[in-house]
């Protein structure tokens, strides 16, 4: 129903920036909350931002002020601007979607979707 795949990450000296992307291929499927989350190795999976369909966003305290998260018209396409970067930031990031099936004939149920992540490694 959704598909997931994760974009944009790679290597960046500290104070840079990066850009993530969260492409959704969606069928029969509505979107209603899409979040990062990110883990750093024998580090528990965190949240990072989220944002819904609706445009209500929210971050984590450690990311407030210079991260910022996104969504394009068709809300189908996640971002997440990535500023002043710091080696706390290093991780492998993963997107999320949660939403319901649906389309004609089609009865809602709930579903929730993980992408494979794309790894950000920030220097210092």
């Amino acid at each position: 129903q959704v598909q997931l795949v994760e974009s944009g990450g790679g290597f960046a000296e500290a104070g840079g920036s990066l850009r993530l992307t969260c492409a959704a291929s969606v069928t029969d499927f509505t979107i209603d909350f899409m979040k990062w989350y990110r883990q750093a190795p024998g580090k528990q999976r965190e949240l990072v931002a989220g944002i819904s369909r609706g445009g209500d966003k929210t971050y984590a305290d450690a990311v407030k002020g210079r991260v910022f998260v996104s969504l394009d018209s068709a809300k189908t396409t996640m971002y997440l601007q990535m500023n002043s970067l710091n080696s706390e930031d290093t991780a492998t990031y993963y997107c999320n979607a949660r939403g319901a099936r649906s389309g004609p004939g089609r009865i809602p149920r709930p579903g929730d979707f993980w992408g494979q992540g794309t790894q950000v490694t920030v220097s210092s």
